[in-house]
Protein backbone atom coordinates (compact mmCIF):
# COMPACT_ATOMS: atom_id res chain seq x y z
CA UNK A 1 0.00 0.00 0.00
CA UNK A 2 1.36 3.60 -0.49
CA UNK A 3 1.75 3.78 2.97
CA UNK A 4 4.07 1.33 3.72
CA UNK A 5 7.25 1.98 5.93
CA UNK A 6 9.55 4.20 4.31
CA UNK A 7 6.81 6.15 2.06
CA UNK A 8 6.39 8.57 4.80
CA UNK A 9 2.54 8.23 4.24
CA UNK A 10 0.35 7.29 6.92
CA UNK A 11 -3.20 5.40 6.58
CA UNK A 12 -6.23 7.32 7.96
CA UNK A 13 -7.15 5.61 11.32
CA UNK A 14 -10.19 3.81 9.09
CA UNK A 15 -8.08 2.25 6.55
CA UNK A 16 -5.66 0.82 9.47
CA UNK A 17 -8.58 -0.19 12.00
CA UNK A 18 -10.48 -1.67 8.94
CA UNK A 19 -6.96 -3.88 7.18
CA UNK A 20 -6.59 -4.94 10.98
CA UNK A 21 -10.09 -5.84 11.79
CA UNK A 22 -10.44 -7.99 8.54
CA UNK A 23 -6.90 -10.04 9.46
CA UNK A 24 -8.34 -10.75 13.00
CA UNK A 25 -11.83 -11.39 11.33
CA UNK A 26 -9.87 -13.72 9.20
CA UNK A 27 -7.93 -15.95 11.81
CA UNK A 28 -11.01 -15.89 13.95
CA UNK A 29 -13.28 -17.81 11.40
CA UNK A 30 -10.05 -20.24 9.89
CA UNK A 31 -8.23 -20.36 13.28
CA UNK A 32 -9.81 -19.67 15.98
CA UNK A 33 -11.56 -17.02 17.99
CA UNK A 34 -9.09 -17.58 20.74
CA UNK A 35 -6.47 -17.06 18.57
CA UNK A 36 -7.86 -13.86 16.73
CA UNK A 37 -8.13 -12.19 20.68
CA UNK A 38 -4.31 -13.19 21.65
CA UNK A 39 -2.63 -12.41 18.56
CA UNK A 40 -1.05 -8.88 18.63
CA UNK A 41 -1.56 -6.96 14.76
CA UNK A 42 0.92 -3.94 14.08
CA UNK A 43 0.52 -1.24 12.13
CA UNK A 44 3.61 -1.91 9.71
CA UNK A 45 2.73 1.25 8.02
CA UNK A 46 4.66 5.04 8.43
CA UNK A 47 4.15 6.27 12.03
CA UNK A 48 5.33 9.42 14.03
CA UNK A 49 4.56 11.24 17.27
CA UNK A 50 1.95 12.71 15.71
CA UNK A 51 -0.33 9.92 14.39
CA UNK A 52 0.85 7.11 16.62
CA UNK A 53 -2.25 8.45 19.14
CA UNK A 54 -5.32 8.31 16.86
CA UNK A 55 -3.74 4.67 14.86
CA UNK A 56 -3.29 3.11 18.13
CA UNK A 57 -6.88 4.19 19.67
CA UNK A 58 -8.13 2.03 17.00
CA UNK A 59 -9.68 -1.92 18.76
CA UNK A 60 -7.76 -3.32 16.30
CA UNK A 61 -4.33 -1.78 15.69
CA UNK A 62 -1.83 -3.48 18.85
CA UNK A 63 1.22 -1.40 18.61
CA UNK A 64 3.34 -0.13 15.30
CA UNK A 65 6.46 -1.30 13.45
CA UNK A 66 8.52 1.73 12.91
CA UNK A 67 10.71 2.85 10.91
CA UNK A 68 12.55 6.24 10.92
CA UNK A 69 10.56 7.45 13.69
CA UNK A 70 12.65 5.38 16.02
CA UNK A 71 15.70 7.42 15.40
CA UNK A 72 13.77 10.66 16.43
CA UNK A 73 13.25 11.78 19.87
CA UNK A 74 9.59 11.62 19.01
CA UNK A 75 10.14 7.47 19.29
CA UNK A 76 9.21 8.23 23.10
CA UNK A 77 5.67 9.38 22.37
CA UNK A 78 5.14 6.27 19.80
CA UNK A 79 6.60 3.91 22.91
CA UNK A 80 4.25 4.91 25.60
CA UNK A 81 0.36 5.41 23.19
CA UNK A 82 -0.04 2.25 24.22
CA UNK A 83 0.84 1.85 27.68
Amino acid sequence: PVWAIGTGKVATCAQAQEAHHDIRSYLSKEVSQDVAEAIRIIYGGSVTGASCGELGAQPDVDGFLVGGASLKPEFIDIINVKK
